[in-house]
């Protein structure tokens, strides 16, 4: 088990001493868009293997649903390649130039991280978009995915080191950890420090904190997607309930699905409106005492321990709050600084909540679905950093750098 993840370590190691310059890059990403198009069915089928295995193993609903590929996902996986293929190369970037009072010159240039270690769940587009993201951004890439997407992952990392081989590149620039045995991930994150630059998880609560806590290198992590949506007292209700079926209902397996509502008490009167349009659409609501006494719909009781919950399902916990403070009081005490919202024509509320939330996406009128590296403009994304220190937010091709300073001289010395 050791001597296997070290030999990918050392591969890894090997691969990244060669430097591609933009051209290269964009031709091996024109042709994996391509084998993947080429093999849409394939890989299809191979999917279907891991929904057999997960049905069989009676895997959440919502855990399927990330799982699942066909013919428009695919597509999208591509045209996110696509996109991502067209931006500019972000390495060597000249960031910033000054020149000191004794004439010296001095440059801070982008550069590659170098070896990143990806430990992830479920959704197989991650391997796409992770190796394509990685590749532009000049860094090598070690793939753990979960074993509910073995075949899939497989197929999708094997096209990559295809379309590498291809263009005579070190083929392990991607490389694919091919066995299922768990203990690969403590050896990965405890004994691989040497080989691995940084590690990026991107799964579920027990994942990221087992990454956190356990590992000798470098993370970029969230927890969880615990996001809020807060429908202020200036608030537009037609815009307010439109957003809120959106940010609850449109996709409740992502982590930018909102989790908790809460409501300004000046819209009591609109309370009832508002949870009929979710109730409507078969999503259980959660409520403190006050949000029971106004909703005559189908209520279940709040808790502490709900405010914490991320049902990542149709549920959704929701609060009545006395003003913005007591709002955003609760979003930096129960939230995870990933996306929080506030609905409000008052600019001065919206500056306020902006300013104030704890989140590394904070939104206004708008819902917290959008919180996506695609969405953002990125192409894609390798996750959504919660990390107080950056990169924070969606994780993309500009945010996979490191830089070193360039200092120029001739023939000063100091003094």
């Amino acid at each position: 088990m050791s001597k296997y993840l070290i030999t990918l370590g050392n591969r890894a190691k090997t691969a990244h001493k060669h430097k591609i310059d933009s051209k290269l890059k964009n031709k091996v990403l024109a042709d994996y868009y391509k084998l993947i198009k080429k093999n849409k069915n394939k890989i299809i089928n191979e999917n279907k293997k891991d929904i057999r295995l997960a049905k069989t193993k009676k895997l959440k609903e919502n855990l399927i649903k990330r799982l699942s590929l066909n013919s428009e996902k695919i597509n999208s996986i591509i045209n996110s390649i696509k996109t991502i293929l067209n931006f500019k190369d972000p390495i060597n970037q000249e960031l910033d130039t000054w020149v000191r009072p004794n004439r010296l010159k001095i440059k801070r240039v982008t550069i590659p991280i170098g070896v990143i270690g990806i430990i992830y769940e479920s959704r197989p587009n991650v391997t796409a978009d992770v190796s394509t993201l990685c590749f532009k951004s000049g860094n090598c890439v070690i793939l753990r995915g979960g074993s509910e997407a073995y075949f899939s992952n497989k197929i999708l990392a094997k096209l990559f080191r295809k379309s590498l081989e291809k263009n005579k590149i070190d083929k392990n620039f991607v490389q694919f950890i091919d066995k299922k045995n768990r203990k690969l991930v403590d050896f990965m994150l405890s004994k691989m420090e040497k080989y691995i630059d940084v590690i990026i998880p991107r799964g579920g609560k027990n994942l990221v904190k087992k990454v956190q806590n356990f590992s000798s290198v470098p993370v970029i992590g969230h927890l969880e997607g615990m996001c809020h949506t807060y429908i202020d007292k200036d608030a537009n209700i037609n815009m307010a309930k439109k957003i809120l079926i959106n940010a609850k209902l449109r996709n409740t397996s992502i982590c930018g699905a909102t989790e908790t509502l809460l409501i300004h008490k000046k819209n009591s009167n609109n309370i009832n409106e508002l949870l009929n349009a979710l109730s409507e659409k078969d999503c259980i609501i959660y409520a403190d005492n006050k949000i029971k006494k106004i909703y005559k719909g189908k209520i279940r009781n709040a808790s502490n321990s709900t405010w914490k919950k991320e049902f990542l399902s149709s549920k959704i916990s929701v609060k009545l709050v006395n003003n913005i403070n007591e709002a955003v009081e609760h979003i930096n005490k129960y939230g995870t600084m990933h996306t929080d919202a506030i609905i409000t024509k008052n600019k001065l509320s919206a500056k306020y909540f902006i300013k104030s939330v704890k989140s590394s996406i904070a939104m206004h009128n708008t819902s917290t679905q959008f919180a996506d590296g695609g969405e953002f403009g990125f192409g894609g994304e390798v996750g959504i950093s919660t990390n107080k220190l950056p990169p924070r937010g969606p994780v993309g091709l500009n945010q996979l750098v490191s830089y070193k300073y360039e200092v120029y001289g001739s023939g000063q010395i100091r003094k």
